[in-house]
C-alpha cells in the first residue's frame, strides 16, 4: 500500500471544473505534484501540459496525465468527472448518468488509494457524495462534498454587494441540497458579528424581506444564469475546490459548509447534504451546531427528504 504523499493531488475528470481546478490547484502552491485523469487520455495530457507551462511564473510542481494507479499516494482525489449540466437541466436530472459513472470510477480509485481524502465535485453533488461514500467503504470523514461551498460564497459575494460592504466579513451559509432545495441561513447571518438586519439598517437598507427573497433566488439560479450565458460554470467551483483543499492541507480547522452524511442533527439522517463543519487534516473534522428559525428547520427537512427521494430513486 503506498504511503500517502501530503503534497500530492489527483484530479478525476479533466472537463472544464476539472481543468479550471487543476488550474486553481497548481496557482495555490499547495502541491508538488499533480496527476490528471481522464476517460480521454489526450484531454489530460493537453491540460497537464499547457498549465505545466506556466510552471516558471508559479512555484515547482510536477504535472502529468496518468492512470487510476498513479493516484494511490494521493493525499486528495478530486472527483470532478460526470456528465455536465446542460441548459434547462437541472442538477438532478444528471444523477442516474453520473451514478452510473461513480459505480466505475469509485472501485478504481479505492483499488489504489485506502487512506487519502475523496473530494466529490460533480454534480448532484449531494446524491453523488452519498454514492462515493457507499461505493468507496472509506470512513464518512474521508468522503465529503464540495457542497454548497460555491453557493455561500456566492450569498457572501451579493451580500457585499447589498451593503456595501467586503464580502469576506460576511459570515452567512447557504445549507442544504447544492440546488433548488437549497437554504439561505438568515437566522445565523450577521455582518462581523453584527446580526444582519442591524447592519442592513445601519447601510439604509429596511426593506428586509423583499431584499432576503431577491438575493436567495439570485444566489439559487446563479448557475442557470451562468449556464444560460457560457453554457457551464468552472472559475468559482475551481476557487471553491481550492479553499477546501487548503483548510484539508494546512489542517486548518476551518468552518466549510460541505456536503456530508447527516447522522441526526435536526432530525436529519442518511442523506448528504451541506451543513457547517470543521474541515482539516482528517477530512470532517466535526459538524458545527448553527441556529436555525422554525421554518428553515422545516425547510432544510424538506431538502433533505427531496434529496432522499431521488436516491431512493437512483439506488
Amino acid at each position: 500500500m503506498a504511503t500517502l504523499n501530503e503534497r500530492k493531488v489527483a484530479v478525476v475528470g479533466c472537463g472544464f471544473v476539472g481543468s479550471a481546478s487543476a488550474f486553481a490547484l497548481m496557482e495555490s502552491g499547495l502541491f508538488s505534484e499533480m496527476v490528471l485523469i481522464d476517460v480521454n487520455k489526450d484531454k489530460a495530457e493537453g491540460e497537464a501540459l499547457d498549465i505545466s507551462h506556466g510552471l516558471p511564473f508559479a512555484k515547482p510542481m510536477q504535472i502529468y496525465a496518468g492512470d487510476y494507479k498513479d493516484a494511490a499516494d494521493a493525499a486528495v482525489v478530486v472527483v470532478t468527472a460526470g456528465a455536465g449540466q446542460k441548459p434547462g437541466e437541472t442538477r438532478l436530472d444528471l444523477v442516474k448518468k453520473n451514478i452510473g459513472i461513480f459505480k466505475s470510477i469509485i472501485p478504481e480509485i479505492t483499488k489504489y488509494n485506502k487512506d487519502g481524502i475523496l473530494l466529490i465535485v460533480a454534480n448532484p453533488v449531494d446524491v453523488l457524495t452519498y454514492a462515493a461514500a457507499k461505493l468507496s467503504g472509506f470512513p464518512e470523514n474521508r468522503v465529503f462534498g464540495s457542497g454548497t461551498v460555491l453557493d455561500t460564497a456566492r450569498f457572501k459575494y451579493l451580500l457585499g454587494e447589498h451593503l456595501d460592504v467586503d464580502s469576506r466579513s460576511v459570515h452567512a451559509f447557504i445549507i442544504g441540497e447544492h440546488g433548488d432545495s437549497e437554504i439561505a441561513a438568515w437566522s445565523s447571518a450577521n455582518v462581523s458579528g453584527i446580526p444582519i438586519h442591524d447592519f442592513c439598517e445601519m447601510r439604509g437598507h429596511y426593506e428586509h424581506d423583499k431584499a432576503m427573497v431577491e438575493i436567495a433566488e439570485n444566489v439559487k439560479n446563479s448557475a442557470y444564469k451562468i449556464i444560460e450565458k457560457k453554457n457551464a460554470t468552472y472559475y468559482g467551483i475551481a476557487m471553491s475546490v481550492r479553499r477546501i483543499c487548503e483548510a484539508i492541507i494546512r489542517d486548518e480547522k476551518s468552518v466549510l459548509p460541505i456536503s456530508s452524511i447527516q447522522h441526526g442533527e435536526f432530525g436529519i439522517e442518511d442523506v448528504a447534504l451541506s451543513m457547517p463543519a470543521i474541515v482539516g487534516r482528517n477530512g470532517v473534522e466535526g459538524s458545527v451546531p448553527i441556529r436555525l428559525s422554525e421554518q428553515e428547520q422545516a425547510d432544510l427537512k424538506a431538502s433533505a427528504d427531496t434529496l432522499k427521494e431521488v436516491l431512493n430513486d437512483a439506488f
